[in-house]
């Protein structure tokens, strides 16, 4: 099989690096890819953005197959226009991906079919927005309604900050017109997990469970990042929790989205807080999570190719989906001043040593110059590593990324801390 993955990031370098390892991939192609995705597949230039560009490129080479990664595609509908020139492609349609593009739309859905979530308000108008703070206080969490790469959400713990995002993401538009709507949430206290599922329109099926770290700082201090590292499996959800979420969430979203119209068919992501009620959505995601990916690509043993075409076909159920009994931890290597301001160019170093330490190391923000591998982004890595334990992994994936050397590397030393400690009985 010919096999293409769309997107250029941490998250589809471990779809390119997973789907390679398939006995049926005769040849992977990624789209826009970065210099690590180069080591597993060929790397094509074009604009992603373009549909026509993109499945005349999928015509001409055959493909087989196409493995959507990023959000702004789906909600671009380029599912769609692959489906309509006869081209195979795993994730949600744009109607589908709604429950990601817009925020409002995901909490209407759980409203209407009574999927568990924080109460909510949506406004068009700052004015009204503030007013509705003023009353309810703080803590409370704003949304940007739109994509914003994973940045267009404000926990405000003071009203204060909560006034200082309404300007932030409707006045100043931070985000663009991602936040010309807003959505205002009640603070749920809990513990965070995501739990991801394939879904082929009617069955769904869930992966192991993860936890993403998002503030950029040690013990959850810092502004929110598109994510600081994960690890899976995240004994919070446990196996009654983890029933619980595909019963009261992951099944009724599935079936709701069938009822609304829109066939939801490739991978749902629910972002959780499992709160003294019991689990609650904080977030749908339209595709797989960034860096949740690197943690549970990592321990599927299925073929990920014989998955994506039952999902595209509807034949889900016909499959047994096995998961190694390990566990996997990701530590994210990050520019200086990430999420904020930061430079590009630095030259990378230690990538071969890292790997003899047995790590994966996925690439997110990279970039080749003059034969040598160099940052380009926020988030610049990704360090995986696999142990028998969730201790094991954490040990081997920080002895990997201490091999790794750039200028002004940051990354956080306790990731999966929250797991060390609940095991431990703490």
């Amino acid at each position: 099989m010919r096999i293409l993955v769309i997107g250029g990031g941490g998250r589809e370098h471990a779809l390119a690096w997973k789907l390679s390892k398939s006995p049926k991939a005769e040849k992977v192609y990624c789209i826009p890819g970065n210099p690590g995705i180069a080591e597993v597949a060929e790397c094509v230039n074009i604009d992603i953005m373009d549909n026509e560009a993109l499945a005349a490129f999928a015509l001409n080479h055959k493909i087989d197959l196409t493995v959507v990664g990023p959000e702004a595609q789906l909600s671009n509908g380029l599912v769609d226009y692959f489906n309509s020139k006869g081209l195979r492609a795993f994730g949600p349609t744009k109607a589908a991906a709604q429950i990601e593009s817009s925020k409002a739309f995901a909490k209407e859905l759980m409203q209407k079919y009574n999927i568990p979530t924080a109460k909510y308000a949506v406004f068009t108008e700052a004015t009204k927005a503030k007013a509705y703070i003023e009353k309810n206080g703080a803590p409370i969490v704003i949304k940007a309604d739109g994509l914003a790469a994973g940045k267009g959400v404000v926990v405000a713990m003071t009203l204060t900050e909560a006034l200082e995002a309404i300007d932030l993401i409707m006045s100043d538009q931070a985000f663009g017109t991602a936040g010309s709507q807003v959505v205002i949430e009640e603070f749920l206290t809990g513990e965070e997990a995501s739990l991801l599922a394939f879904a082929d329109g009617k069955t769904v099926v869930p992966m192991v469970a993860a936890q993403d770290h998002k503030r950029v700082f040690d013990q959850d201090q810092g502004p929110n990042t598109g994510g600081m590292g994960a690890y899976a499996p995240a004994p919070v959800v446990t196996e009654t929790i983890r029933a619980q979420v595909v019963r009261e969430v992951l099944e009724p979203a599935i079936a709701a989205m069938n009822q609304e119209g829109c066939t939801y068919s490739g991978c749902l992501y629910a972002g959780l807080m499992i709160t003294a009620d019991g689990p609650k959505v904080i977030e749908f995601n339209a595709r797989f999570g960034d860096p949740e990916t690197q943690v549970v690509l990592p321990l599927l043993d299925t073929d990920l190719v014989d998955i994506a075409e039952a999902c595209i076909d509807g034949k889900l159920d016909t499959l047994d989906i096995v998961w190694r009994k390990e566990a996997a931890v990701c530590v994210v290597m990050a520019s200086g001043g990430y999420p904020g301001k930061y430079a590009k160019g630095a030259e990378i170093s230690g990538l071969q040593n890292a790997a003899k330490q047995g790590a994966v190391v996925f690439h997110a923000g990279t970039a080749e110059k003059s034969g040598c591998i160099v940052t380009s982004g926020g988030r610049v890595l990704g360090v995986t590593a696999l142990g028998e334990t969730i201790q094991a992994a954490v040990d081997k994936a920080y002895q990997a990324a201490g091999e790794i050397h750039f200028n002004d590397v940051h990354y956080r030393k306790d990731i999966a801390y929250r797991a060390i400690s609940r095991l431990a009985g703490k």
